[in-house]
């Protein structure tokens, strides 16, 4: 088993690097029907990155608030995170369209 390390620690790089902060704000919990689809769409996006580290994807941490999730995430570039939500290869692009439609219908 590791061992685990308590307390606060950073981490010291001479390269530079990308934090990205993502989150959602839930406004009426009770209608789950409209931000779990949100919600659910983060796991599969992670799981890629973390399984293809060459994407750039240095690590995150999700934070659970009262009016929703908040992710941070540590990337090694600009360019690989953009790369990574634009590329209609990779899950975001995907969960990215699917929140502009529901989007737009909530509107009407």
């Amino acid at each position: 088993m590791s061992k685990i390390y308590t307390g606060r620690y950073t981490a010291r790089t001479d390269q530079p690097f990308v934090v990205f902060l993502i989150g959602m704000r839930i406004n009426r919990l009770l209608a789950v029907r409209k931000w779990m689809p949100v919600m659910k769409a983060m796991l599969p996006m992670i799981n890629s990155l973390i399984q293809n580290p060459e994407k750039g994807f240095l690590g995150g941490r999700t934070l659970i608030g009262w009016r929703g999730p908040t992710v941070v995430q540590y990337w090694r570039s600009f360019e690989d995170l953009e790369r990574f939500a634009r590329s209609p290869d990779d899950p975001h692009r995907a969960a990215w369209k699917m929140f502009y439609q529901l989007s737009r219908e909530r509107r009407k």
